[in-house]
């Protein structure tokens, strides 16, 4: 069955000046648009398409990868805003549509959201930036230690709330973030903890002891101390963002990779910072 919003792999059934002409099945038809055709395809071939409405409202396709898909979240633009709606830019020669109804907020041009691509009551494809009314926050299907997709949403009080797989929110605390974040960032984080009330919190490094990636560290430590006349004025006690800007990893890694370190006799700990231990 033919997907919209979606990629779908469809027969070619005809070739013609003006693109390709593929079986949507149920008798429909979708246009792959002349400048879309890369290749020399004949009927009878398959081609993997995504699939939408254009502006005159036939099925239309596209072999380029726009910026979501059906039941994503994206970070993207507004590129006008009428009597209808809203209008955000996700990658396709037809702009996305907003209605009024699902706009958390007023939206203005030139401003970016988050957005949630849906199917509306009409089937037609639509965005909505009201994202409590698609995703829950409930980890079903979740656990420890998971690798997790994450769009970052709201600021809170607490730290950031943030979109896990395009299907539910969890959180991220500012007190464990070691850099800059902003809403809309695509990141990759981990699943720190399911809590009582099966809500999610979030970390973006990943738990336990890695070792490979503790003596890497390690191996940054002394290759700075060398490169530095065998002195370095971070401590464990450092801020995050110091230590990030130097080693580019949370504090929680480099305490690990220093720990090492000193306890290989490799390093000495000083009030101001950490000094080499010479051979």
């Amino acid at each position: 069955m033919l997907q919209l919003g979606r990629f779908n792999t469809l027969r070619i059934l005809e070739s013609r000046p003006g693109g390709l002409l593929l079986d949507g099945g149920q008798s429909r038809v979708v246009e792959l648009p002349a400048d879309q055709v890369r290749g020399n395809w004949r009927p009878g071939e398959q081609l993997e398409v995504f699939v939408y409405v254009d502006s005159a409202g036939q099925l239309a396709a596209s072999v380029d990868r726009p910026l979501v898909e059906m039941d994503q979240v994206a970070w993207l633009e507004v590129i006008d805003v009428n009597n209808s709606g809203a209008f955000v830019d996700w990658g396709l020669p037809k702009d996305l549509f907003i209605p009024f109804a699902e706009q958390l907020q007023p939206l203005r041009k030139g401003q970016h959201t988050l957005v949630r691509v849906y199917l509306d009551n009409q089937n037609r494809i639509a965005g909505s930036t009201r994202l409590d009314h698609w995703l829950g926050d409930e980890a079903d299907g979740l656990r420890t230690g998971q690798q997790v997709s994450l769009i970052v949403g709201e600021k809170t009080e607490l730290g950031f709330k943030a979109v896990i797989n395009h299907s539910t929110w969890g959180l991220l605390y500012a007190n464990e973030l070691y850099r800059p974040i902003r809403k809309g960032m695509t990141l990759t984080g981990y699943i720190k903890r399911v809590r009582p009330d099966n809500k999610v919190d979030l970390t973006l490094e990943k738990p336990g002891f890695d070792r490979d990636r503790t003596a890497s560290v390690g191996d940054q430590i002394i290759a700075e101390l060398t490169a530095h006349a065998g002195f370095l004025p971070l401590t464990d006690k450092s801020p995050p963002a110091d230590i990030h800007a130097t080693f580019g990893v949370s504090k929680k890694v480099f305490k690990q990779a220093l720990g090492a370190l000193y306890k290989q006799r490799r390093v000495s700990l000083e009030a101001g910072g950490i000094r080499l231990v010479e051979s």
